[in-house]
């Protein structure tokens, strides 16, 4: 355990991965949940919640400081729900609010579903549900053909194809551009960057966006869903699958500033909102 300036940083050893998670603040405990993101990622929102809650961020497995023992082993929302367990459990807190972003949010789904009782409100801020969609056929092409353009054509060319099929203008990002924004702190060096895109694009991508949610376990868990969507986020893929969602759980919608990374575009005006909805 380390400790920097009220910052917690802790590290816990599961079956095949050991996970890098930190704590901040004092108040209610929020588990802020992403993946592939970072705890990096959420760091200016934890800190603007972290006056009134205790906020706990942790890197996934295979991700940043979380090392796994087999590159290639499994990874699915139910495995990355265990691991958020066991930070739990790890705290000794027989509970807490969850937010979960994109891929985190479907890790929030399968908490509800895998651990009932252990999340009294969960914040499922765009799950990238493509199961759920129309043209899900259409869609588990396209996650097909991303895969096979990391295999074949690199990282770069991976997350461009990636970004588009989400509904990004990827001319944004620059034409160097080898991924999504990093996190604050140290640059990543290229060697991880090709493995967490690997771990990503191989291993995550499609058990994440082919998940379907259990229903009746969801309305038998007790726990509070809220589906989040982003006031900017019209033009993206993940506003069609969080009204998909919502629609299949008959759960509320909740908008939120800015699109599908709007907690680092305004944590401060996003922090506000989750707040509200909380409460």
């Amino acid at each position: 355990m380390t400790i920097t300036d009220g910052l917690v940083s802790r590290t816990l050893d599961v079956p095949g991965a050991r996970l890098h998670y930190e704590v901040r603040g004092d108040g209610p405990l929020l588990l802020v949940v992403g993946s592939p993101m970072a705890a990096a990622e959420f760091a200016p929102l934890a800190h603007a919640l972290a006056a009134d809650h205790t906020v706990v961020t942790y890197d996934p497995r295979g991700f940043a400081g979380s090392p796994v023992d087999d590159p290639d082993g499994p990874s699915n929302p139910d495995l990355r729900a265990d691991d958020v367990a066991a930070i739990l459990d790890d705290l000794g807190a027989p509970s807490a609010d969850v937010f979960g972003s994109s891929g985190g949010a479907v890790t929030g789904l399968a908490m509800v579903t895998r651990h009932p009782g252990r999340v009294r409100t969960l914040i499922a801020h765009e799950p990238p549900l493509l199961q759920l969609l129309p043209d899900a056929e259409r869609q588990r092409a396209a996650t097909r053909d991303i895969a096979e353009t990391f295999r074949t054509e690199g990282l770069q060319a991976a997350w461009v194809k990636f970004m588009v099929n989400a509904g990004f203008d990827v001319t944004a990002f620059g034409s160097d551009h080898d991924g999504p924004p990093e996190p604050q702190g140290e640059p990543v060096n290229p060697e991880q960057a090709l493995a967490e895109g690997a771990r990503f694009f191989l291993h995550d991508l499609e058990p994440t966006t082919q998940y379907v949610p259990d229903v009746e376990a969801l309305r038998a868990s007790g726990s509070r869903i809220v589906i989040g969507l982003g006031a900017e986020s019209g033009h993206l893929l993940t506003h069609r699958t969080s009204l998909a969602v919502a629609e299949l759980l008959g759960v509320d919608v909740a908008e939120f500033p800015g699109d599908h990374g709007g907690f680092m575009g305004a944590p401060g005006a996003f922090a506000a909102r989750l707040r509200e909805v909380l409460a």
